[in-house]
C-alpha cells in the first residue's frame, strides 16, 4: 500500500530536519536558479525555520532560490492566518534573502480576490518564461484531515479549473483563499507531501488508496515524495481496510 519515495521519520522534528537536509541537497546540486513552492501548517513552518538556523543558513544558496505560495488566505500579508508572514517569520527574517527572490500573492484591499488570482498567473508564467523547465522545482504540500491539500478542497470549483494556474475558492469556513490550480501544482520536478501527527492517518490511507479526494487527484509530472513522522505512518497503516 505504502508508495514509492516514502520516508518515514521518527517525529515530527526529525522529518523537518530530514527534508532540509533533502532541501538543501536538492538546490545545492545546480548553479541556475532553483524555484520551491511553500505549503503552509505547523510542519513546514518546523521545516523553513531550520534553514534559517544555524545548522543550515551558511549552506543554502538563497541567492538564487526563488519563493512561490502554493496557497494564501485573502487577508493581508501582515495578518495572523497569513502563510506569508508564517514564512517571514521563520524563514524569510532570518535568512540572506534577496527581496526579488520573494514571490507571495498579492494582496490588495481595494481590489478582487479574482483579479490577484489572476495577477499571480501571470507571475507564474513570467516566472517559467522561455525556459524550457517545469515551473517549480520543488512543491511542498501538506495533507488535511478532509483529503484537501493547498486550498483545493473537496467540491471546490478549484478542483475542475485545468486553464488558470491560481484561482480563488471559498475554504471550508467561507474564508476565500487564492490557490494554485492542479496544472502548476503538477508541474514540478519534486512534489513533496509532509504528513505528521496520527490525525492524518484516515486521510493519508484514503488518498494512497484512490479515494476521490483532492490530494488524491494530483498528478505530478516528476517525482512524488511521501514524507511522514511515525505516527502518521503507523495511523495510515491502521486505517487502511
Amino acid at each position: 500500500m505504502t508508495p514509492a519515495n516514502t520516508v518515514v521519520f521518527d517525529d515530527a522534528a526529525a522529518l523537518a530536519r530530514g527534508v532540509a537536509q533533502w532541501l538543501l541537497e536538492k538546490a545545492g546540486s545546480v548553479e541556475r536558479p532553483f524555484s520551491i513552492c511553500l505549503s503552509g501548517g505547523t510542519t513546514p513552518r518546523h521545516l523553513y525555520g531550520l534553514l534559517a538556523s544555524p545548522d543550515f543558513v551558511a549552506d543554502f544558496p538563497w541567492n538564487r532560490v526563488h519563493w512561490f505560495w502554493g496557497d494564501e488566505r485573502w487577508v493581508p500579508h501582515d495578518h495572523p492566518r497569513s502563510n506569508y508572514r508564517m514564512v517571514k517569520e521563520a524563514m524569510l527574517d532570518h535568512a540572506p534573502v534577496p527581496s526579488g527572490n520573494v514571490h507571495p500573492v498579492p494582496f490588495d484591499a481595494t481590489s478582487a480576490p479574482r483579479a490577484a488570482a489572476q495577477l499571480y498567473d501571470r507571475a507564474l508564467r513570467a516566472a517559467v518564461g522561455q525556459s524550457g523547465k517545469r515551473l517549480f522545482d520543488v512543491t511542498f504540500l501538506g495533507l488535511g484531515d478532509d483529503g484537501h491539500t493547498a486550498s483545493l478542497f473537496p467540491n471546490s470549483p478549484a478542483l475542475n479549473e485545468r486553464v488558470a494556474w491560481a484561482c480563488a475558492a471559498p475554504g471550508p469556513d467561507h474564508e476565500t483563499r487564492i490557490t494554485l490550480t492542479y496544472p502548476a501544482l503538477e508541474n514540478s520536478e519534486d512534489t513533496a507531501f509532509l504528513v505528521a501527527g496520527a490525525g492524518k492517518g484516515p486521510a493519508l490511507a484514503a488518498v494512497w488508496r484512490g479515494a476521490d479526494l483532492p490530494a488524491a487527484r494530483l498528478k505530478p509530472a516528476g517525482t512524488l515524495h511521501w514524507f511522514l513522522d511515525q505516527a502518521a505512518a503507523d495511523a495510515a497503516s491502521r486505517a487502511a481496510p
